[in-house]
């Protein structure tokens, strides 16, 4: 059960889009609170709920320093990560019994823009 498990995940607004690392052991719950905009500042400002790539891990302390590692990192190795498991960007949280995003939040193209 992925409930109260140590997990470091990276949400996105969209493909190639806006990335947010993070670290929870209890990886729904913490779903719905980005989706319901619990937390003010990046995620809530670009919309970043769609859960693109997670991983779990033996204790909180390994999460917390995997997270400080991918925090780190370049966008493109984060992008290369999350095409490694996810190739469509499709949001995983799906997988775990939550709804699909409305079509805004999962990064729908305006129609008065073009993709990329």
């Amino acid at each position: 059960m992925i409930e109260r498990t140590p997990c470091v995940y990276i949400l996105a607004n969209r493909e190639y889009g806006a990335m947010y690392v993070g670290v929870t052991s209890n990886l729904v719950g913490r779903i719905i609170q980005h989706r319901e905009g619990r937390f003010d500042g990046h995620t809530k400002k670009y919309g970043i709920a769609r859960l693109v790539y997670f991983e779990v891990a033996g204790t909180m302390e390994a999460a917390i320093a995997r997270e400080k590692q991918l925090k780190r990192w370049r966008r493109e190795w984060k992008r290369n990560l999350i095409e490694a498991a996810n190739p469509g960007w499709n949001d995983l949280a799906v997988g775990f019994g939550l709804p699909p995003l409305p079509a805004a939040i999962r990064g729908a193209a305006d129609p008065g823009t073009s993709p990329g």
